[in-house]
């Protein structure tokens, strides 16, 4: 019995023509702004006490819908996923995270 496939999430898009990329220029030396700083101090925190891990966040920053994905930036993405992952394992509520 074969099995489908699975659709392909944001990060799968090798090969299609719609999302190639053009050359970007690396920004190593560039710091994080305030808030990509705040939001990576979070992670930190949250990963140290067992609440999150990098493969909770990566799942959950994958499954952005198309529109989000491509909307927020890296930090904005980060923060999303951390969201969810604390409202799934009821860490936190919604009315906490507004």
């Amino acid at each position: 019995m074969d099995t489908p496939e699975p659709a392909p999430a944001q990060h799968d898009l090798g090969g299609n023509p719609r999302f190639r990329c053009t050359p970007v220029e690396p920004d190593d030396d560039a710091p994080p702004d305030d808030f990509g700083k705040r939001v990576d101090a979070l992670r930190a925190v949250l990963r140290e006490k067992g609440l999150l891990t990098t493969d909770e966040q990566r799942l959950n920053i994958e499954s952005l819908p198309e529109a989000e994905y491509f909307g927020l930036t890296y930090y904005e993405k980060w923060l999303r996923a951390i969201a969810a992952v604390m409202l799934a394992k009821g860490a936190a509520s919604w009315e906490e995270l507004q």
